[in-house]
């Protein structure tokens, strides 16, 4: 088993992701990101952005003047 990565979106944990064979599996933590749960990415890095796109989408970006 390898080490889970801890997504964070502006901050705030969304989720962590684990390596499973050639792959890397997404567990949600927090809402909107449950709609990524179980998900495989290739990359970490490509789970992170499928979460920001979530909660930019869902409006949990950040606060512009």
């Amino acid at each position: 088993m390898s080490d889970p990565f801890i997504v964070e979106i502006w901050g705030e944990p969304a989720g962590i992701v684990l390596r499973e064979g050639n792959a890397f599996r997404f567990h949600a933590t927090a809402r909107p990101f449950f709609e990524l749960d179980g998900i495989q990415f290739s990359t970490p890095g490509q789970a992170r952005l499928a979460a920001a796109r979530l909660s930019r989408r869902s409006g949990r970006g950040p606060i512009h003047p």
